[in-house]
């Protein structure tokens, strides 16, 4: 099996590019080159996926089994097709790891395949859908131009040579946006944290080595489909996450659960001041059904963390990248909430 990795150096590239050594297959990578992790015996393409002739180059590099796209969060739809377009005569089929925020449902209500998506078309710029000035509510700008990606690899690929997979959040060792590694150090940390919300509210992040996987599974397989890839609904809460990061860490802390009226109230960012907390309905409400019936299975979620706080604790760190620093509450500020929310009883 011969696959071609776009992007290979960070996170879900990754552990992609591990997962397909591991099998034994033959792998190509192409990225910039500027980060990330460096494997002997895979072949590297060194460029950029907004260069005409860096994708023209690759493409002579094939053929490929396969592709897998890891790398297409930040990159517009009408690039998403160049690179589809370049590829398509050097592949049988082409596996795109889009996001559940394609939907124009999410975060409000449950999702599956098959509910509506968000508008964007295949060929649009970086530009296309922003957000409007003030906006509060989802990332639409981020959803539209995933959908776009979509689009774009199945107008070019055909429904029946693609495969597009929906994740929520990806978490694990390598981790840059920075949500679990922020969970843990503030677990370590101990004294009383303030705890989002309810603890019985279910969430269902999935662990990175089981995304990639997945991944590696559907591009052994001819043919096409749609999968969100989350873990059940149901099966893990933020109670039973934080009380895992607790005792992974040792830290002497204790969980103070500060309710989402009062968090509201203080303005907390939902999503990134308190990673994972988000009051939406449907925001951990993914049904990934037809991907467990594909095969795809996911580890217990104290495993992931486990091996995040393992993986930080032998002297590593994520890739440097801006999305972390937006990650987390100061100090200060949770001690004020934690104040304010005792004061009312």
């Amino acid at each position: 099996m011969r696959v071609l990795v776009i992007g290979g150096g960070w996170f879900l590239g990754k552990a992609v590019v591990e997962e397909a050594l591991a099998r034994g297959w033959a792998v190509t990578t192409f990225n910039r080159g500027r980060s990330g992790a460096f494997f002997p015996g895979v072949q590297r393409v060194i460029g950029d996926r907004t260069s005409a002739d860096d994708l023209s180059r690759l493409a002579e590099a094939g053929p490929w089994d396969a592709v897998i796209d890891t790398s297409a969060a930040e990159q517009p739809p009408k690039v998403v097709l160049a690179g589809a377009r370049a590829l398509e005569g050097a592949t049988d089929r082409y596996v795109y790891v889009s996001t559940v925020s394609v939907y124009a449902g999410w975060p409000d209500h449950p999702l599956k395949v098959g509910d509506p998506l968000l508008d964007g078309p295949a060929d649009a710029g970086s530009d296309y859908g922003m957000n409007p000035p003030g906006w509060l509510g989802p990332n639409l700008h981020y959803g539209r131009q995933k959908a776009g990606g979509e689009r774009a690899v199945v107008e070019t690929f055909g429904a029946d040579r693609c495969w597009l997979l929906r994740p929520g959040v990806i978490l694990g060792p390598h981790e840059y946006v920075g949500r679990l590694p922020w969970w843990l150090r503030r677990a370590a940390r101990g004294g009383e944290i303030l705890a989002p919300g309810s603890p019985g509210k279910g969430i269902q992040p999935v662990d990175v080595r089981d995304v990639a996987r997945f991944a590696v599974d559907v591009a052994d397989h001819p043919g096409g489909g749609v999968h969100n890839v989350a873990a059940p609904i149901g099966r893990d809460t933020m109670g039973s996450f934080l009380e895992a990061c607790l005792a992974v860490t040792g830290g002497p802390g204790e969980l103070c659960w500060v309710t989402d009226g009062v968090l509201l109230d203080h303005g907390v960012r939902q999503w990134t001041e308190l990673p994972l907390w988000r009051t939406d309905e449907g925001v951990w409400l993914v049904d990934s059904s037809s991907a467990y019936a594909a095969g795809f299975t996911c580890r217990p979620l104290e495993d992931t963390v486990r091996d995040t706080w393992d993986w930080l604790q032998a002297g590593n760190s994520p890739v440097p990248h801006p999305r972390a620093s937006a990650h987390g509450i100061n100090a200060a500020r949770e001690q004020e909430i934690l104040a304010a929310a005792r004061s009312l009883g």
